[in-house]
């Protein structure tokens, strides 16, 4: 008999190529399409466009995902995770932006939806293996880089545990992105020419500012030079900014080369400084919690990642006593953000990953107070 796959299929390109190649591999596959946010929510307040007669893009990631497995002429079942996408993902990214950190909620809902609800729901579908469209590769129980170091999905897979890998596929890891969508021309799938989904996972590409109102209060606060103390302008709301950020400050043309540096959460500051290579952009270590190993191997010398795409760093891990590590740079590294993930490679290998809690250079906590 048949093995039998379920397919995460989100309505674009990548899923649409993994379940094709897993039909032409021999496989019995079945897509499981996973709706994980009501796009309708706020959408007049916000004033967000809605396309081809006010049906909402995840409705048409929908659409397009039954018509690219009408092409493939496989089922496809639909699944409800909206409460449970609130519960574990989005009140997390709230209580995060809260804190003055920057969150990925992509990570949470690669633990908690994609490699854990739909699992269990792919389950009851009968699956003997379920799958996705990560650019990402198993072999021997390990997690490694996809093929394409552009596309390399494995930050995002930090949090999953081994076990969560196991009958797992990635039929795209192998792939690059330029080779997915030749597949997808060469097939006539719909998807093959579409664009890659951003912003909030599943919660797609809104106005940031007006969506977040509708959750946490504005609180506009000053914005301050960090050396001269000078005041620059006004902030929005600290919950809209990122360490390292340069574009949206609305202080100036002769601010330009001017980078957010530190958030104070008691006086409600955004502090901010001038020059590409400012001090306070920089630190050379950070302390990370809530590590979670993929690999059965901690090595106390390795590389990681601080940001999606980032080139890797050679670091030092130290084990303390409390569940957290702290991580030593071997070199200054450029606007290492608490909320964001750590992640930890051996050469390909994914070893697993944690989120940064607070940044350090000299000893010295750097950019929330």
């Amino acid at each position: 008999m048949k093995k039998k796959v379920v397919v995460g299929i989100s309505g674009g390109v990548d899923s649409s190529v993994a379940a094709l190649l897993l039909k032409e591999a021999g496989y019995d596959v079945v897509g499981l399409f996973m709706r994980n946010w009501d796009s309708t929510i706020n959408n007049d307040i916000l004033g967000n466009p809605t396309l081809n007669n006010d049906i909402c893009p995840q409705e048409e990631d929908y659409n397009d995902a039954v018509k690219v497995c009408k092409k493939l002429n496989i089922p496809l079942y639909r699944v409800d995770f909206v409460k449970e996408y609130w519960d574990f993902v989005f009140t997390y990214f709230l209580d995060e932006l809260k804190k003055g950190r920057t969150p990925n909620p992509d990570i949470m809902c690669n633990k908690y939806i994609k490699f854990d609800l739909f699992v269990k729901e792919a389950k009851k579908l009968g699956a003997d293996f379920i799958a996705t469209g990560h650019y990402a590769r198993i072999k021997d129980g390990k997690l490694l880089r996809g093929i394409d170091q552009n596309k390399d999905q494995t930050y995002f897979l930090s949090q999953i545990s081994r076990e969560q890998l196991k009958n797992v596929l990635f039929p795209i890891g192998e792939l690059t992105k330029k080779e997915v969508r030749e597949i997808a021309k060469r097939h006539n799938l719909i998807t093959a020419s579409k664009k890659d989904s951003t912003g909030i996972c599943f919660i797609g590409e809104r106005n940031f500012v007006k969506f977040l109102k509708n959750y946490i209060p504005n609180q506009p606060g000053k914005i301050v030079d960090i050396e001269t103390k000078k005041i620059l302008g006004e902030h929005q709301g600290l919950m809209y900014y990122t360490i390292g950020q340069r574009r949206g400050l609305n202080i100036g043309g002769i601010f330009d080369r001017t980078f957010v540096v530190c958030k104070d959460l008691k006086n409600n500051i955004l502090y901010v400084a001038s020059g590409n290579e400012n001090k306070y952009l920089y630190s050379d270590e950070a302390v990370i919690e809530d590590v979670n190993w993929i690999s059965e191997r901690k090595p106390k010398n390795c590389t990681a990642k601080f940001r999606y795409r980032q080139k890797d760093i050679p670091v030092t891990i130290e084990f303390t006593d409390n569940n957290n590590i702290i991580v030593k740079y071997t070199s200054l590294a450029r606007a290492v953000t608490p909320g964001q993930a750590c992640v930890f490679y051996d050469g390909e290998e994914c070893l697993g990953g944690g989120i940064i809690k607070e940044v350090r250079r000299n000893g010295q906590k750097l950019h929330i107070f």
